[in-house]
């Protein structure tokens, strides 16, 4: 039985920080019901740059099929009276609801924490929101690089005599989402001593800002303001990407002791005599006259050549990877990494495995992403015991 068995969540989530966060949570067992507009479905379906066509004519995008696997789609416009009711009506058998609608929209629906809270006390309730929902920023939208920009993370990211520089993944919704799967699972553990649910407020620019984490201590400490240093650690030297023959080799051999060995590796241990380079401080204040020797170094051999022999020497390092280099990796492929599911009528999808591990548990439930509204019927009538008849007056009525 997988960790979260027996837990149910109403996903009202969209894009990416809601549907990530109720991924992991399905991942685990969660039966996750993901409310959705009929129709168009959730907005990340028609989101590029890639897509999988099928040949039903279905289309579902990359965005989409990243956030949404091992979930049960329903279909209900919570713009109509019939409609807000089903979600309280299904929220009333649910431990988690979570949802990322801009502040209020959801309150002027009558879906917000009080309304859901009144017909279930015990709901663990999560807004995400991209500023959270208090301050004067409140009501305004966004999108991931507006945080990225706004949390400082752009100004530490890229080369020092180069503009800032965005993360290359949407950062601000991937850590949100980790940060409130963390938050509801707290909170559900709290229930079982309280007895009682709660709202859980998660902004976007919050979450990204605590990633800052030793870089604002760094400001907090010096009253400086971090810049940018590209791949060098500003810190530890050498600790940087190195250019060789065919390509980039990571190495960190900043430490005295990393360094010592690392100069034996090169066959330059004269550097070791020259009180310039002889210690950490040191290093660091003298990189400019250290660098360029070892670049040249680097520049004779190949990639392969130069992890070899520093690997095998005990020096941290790394080939700098694309993605298919990632996924033609040993290492990525003996942890399983790439996991594949299939649909009939659809066919095989390669994905991301859930990294954790458990020993007992183990997390191997990867079912497709839905369609839009595929399960609307089986989860009205199975949660709801709604009759066919019903449900097609729901349809009628524009409710689903």
């Amino acid at each position: 039985m997988l960790p979260l068995s027996g837990i149910r969540v109403l996903d009202l989530g969209r894009i990416v920080a809601a549907p990530f966060a109720t991924q992991i949570l399905a991942d685990m067992g969660a039966d996750v019901i993901k409310i959705e507009r009929p129709g168009e479905g959730d907005d990340s379906r028609n989101y590029g740059p890639s897509f999988l066509d099928t040949q039903q004519g279905e289309t579902f995008s990359g965005f989409y099929l990243s956030f949404n696997r091992n979930k049960r789609s329903i279909a209900v416009n919570i713009g109509t009276a019939e409609g807000q009711q089903l979600i309280r009506d299904l929220a009333r058998d649910c431990d988690v609801l979570i949802e990322n609608f801009k502040v209020g929209d959801l309150a002027r629906k009558g879906l917000a924490y009080t309304d859901i809270a009144a017909v279930n006390a015990r709901i663990v309730y999560c807004s995400i929101t991209g500023f959270g929902q208090t301050g004067p920023y409140a009501p305004y939208p966004a999108v991931d690089m507006v945080f990225q920009s706004m949390s400082g993370l752009m100004s530490v990211t890229g080369e020092a005599d180069r503009p800032p520089q965005k993360v290359g993944v949407s950062m601000a919704d991937i850590n949100c989402g980790l940060y409130s799967t963390i938050a509801i699972l707290a909170a559900l553990r709290e229930r079982d001593r309280s007895g009682l649910g709660q709202h859980i407020d998660m902004s976007l620019l919050d979450c990204l800002i605590s990633t800052m984490s030793h870089r604002a201590m760094d400001y907090f400490l010096t009253g400086e303001v971090p810049r940018r240093a590209g791949n060098v650690s500003p810190g530890s030297t050498p600790a940087q990407l190195f250019e060789c023959s065919d390509g980039m080799l990571n190495v960190q051999a900043g430490t005295d002791n990393q360094f010592r060995k690392f100069c034996g590796l090169i066959g330059r241990t004269e550097l070791l005599d020259d009180a310039r380079f002889a210690r950490g401080r040191q290093r660091n204040l003298n990189r400019s006259a250290l660098l360029p020797m070892i670049e040249e170094i680097f520049r004779g051999n190949t990639v392969a050549y130069w992890y070899e022999r520093l690997i095998e020497g005990g020096i941290i390092c790394s080939p700098v990877y694309d993605l298919s280099q990632t996924f033609a990796d040993p290492q990525v492929q003996a942890r399983g990494m790439k996991i594949s599911m299939e649909k009939e009528s659809i066919g095989r999808l390669d994905g991301l495995r859930n990294p954790i591990r458990y020993s007992r548990t183990q997390l191997e439930k990867y079912v497709f992403p839905p369609r839009v509204g595929e399960h609307t019927d089986e989860v009205l009538s199975s949660l709801l015991n709604l009759s066919e008849a019903q449900i097609v007056s729901l349809r009628k009525a524009g409710a689903v």
